[in-house]
């Protein structure tokens, strides 16, 4: 009989190794996948993971855009990721990514056409403020309510969407566009384009508050009051109420953080690659990066590594659709398999298998 036999301490070495065994089981069953699909599993797993940034003929346009992809995942998950240290689950951040594109994009076209250096940061506080005060929704209603957090963040994503393809057919769309749903082109305007600040590199004002977000965290969750508060609430919560940690406090302040960042995230987004508010913008980047979150182990450090691997399989994914006609639904389930097996390695870190025969009754 096998049994799963819980571990005295949490293993540090199961800890450490899950992420990369979830990265080779995905490879593996990823493979699995690709060759029912009538492709070369090896050269499939090449293109994605090894092409966008060894091959001559893709690299020098790959490279620039893993930092551009990496950007918004790893700004959102760090968000996230505080959050889910501290036992609040913000599942809604691509609604709050799309309601910060909408805010920062319509306070930015509201002075259209000015050319100022201060449109760019009040847009990106207007991003902030629209994606804090969407997170606001489903955090009071939790603290005053009790309901769930979760349900209530998701479904919000819906009516985030459905507000998005108003406004974009309606209050900010371009009146030059001959009737086309979106708005005018950010990326064009130099006064909110959220412009490459090296050449060739990808980095631009979006990728670098990214980085600083991960430096903040680190900050706040391993060296400041407010993060050890935030961790105990997490890993005890009696024993943060015992402390004096006031619950309803931490749910307003994860949604607080994570609606900002992803608020952020979605105008430097709206303001460089993707230039307007258009129907299809929401670009599902802030469920992807719940699986960055978790591939990083809801550490800085972490998150950015997985955001810049969750990036390369989106590059190499658009390679491989384009090279060996994959289907796109194909490339998603691939990158859903790194949570999926995430998940489910992560079980050995609390337990072990046990071998045995079974007792008679």
């Amino acid at each position: 009989m096998i049994a799963l036999e819980k571990r005295p301490q949490p293993s540090r070495l199961w800890r450490a190794a899950t992420p990369l065994l979830a990265v080779a089981l995905t490879m593996l069953a990823g493979g699995v996948m690709f060759a029912a699909l009538g492709a070369d599993p090896v050269e499939a797993i090449r293109v994605i993971f090894w092409d966008p940034l060894f091959d001559p003929d893709f690299a020098a346009y790959s490279r620039p855009q893993l930092l551009v992809k990496a950007g918004p995942l790893i700004l959102i998950a760090i968000g996230l990721a505080i959050g889910f240290r501290s036992g609040v689950w913000n599942i809604g951040a691509e609604g709050q990514y799309i309601m910060g594109a909408i805010c920062g994009a319509g306070a930015a076209l509201a002075l259209y056409p000015a050319e100022t250096r201060a449109i760019l940061p009040l847009a990106v506080l207007a991003g902030a403020l629209g994606g804090w005060a969407w997170g606001m929704i489903p955090a009071l209603l939790k603290v005053r309510f009790g309901t769930n957090e979760i349900l209530v963040s998701l479904m919000l994503v819906y009516v985030a969407e459905s507000i998005l393809a108003s406004v974009s057919s309606g209050l900010l769309q371009n009146p030059e566009g001959m009737g086309f749903p979106g708005s005018r082109n950010l990326a064009q305007w130099d006064a909110a384009a959220n412009r490459e600040l090296i050449a060739g590199t990808g980095m631009h004002w979006g990728v670098l508050t990214a980085f600083v977000a991960v430096i903040a965290a680190y900050v706040l969750m391993s060296r400041h009051i407010l993060g050890f508060q935030l961790r105990l609430s997490g890993e005890a919560p009696r024993a943060a109420r015992f402390a004096g940690v006031v619950p309803g406090r931490v749910v307003v302040i994860c949604f607080a953080i994570s609606g900002a960042l992803a608020g952020m995230a979605g105008f430097f987004e709206v303001a460089g690659p993707a230039g307007q508010i258009s129907i299809d913008f929401g670009s599902f980047y802030g469920f992807t990066a719940i699986i960055v979150a978790f591939l990083g182990r809801l550490h800085p450090v972490g998150i950015l590594l997985a955001g810049l691997l969750m990036a390369l399989t989106y590059i190499g994914g658009e390679l491989a659709q384009l090279m060996l006609g994959l289907p796109a639904a194909a490339i998603q389930l691939f990158q859903g398999m790194l949570l999926f097996f995430l998940l489910a390695t992560d079980v050995f870190v609390n337990y072990r298998l046990r071998l045995g025969r079974r007792e008679a009754a």
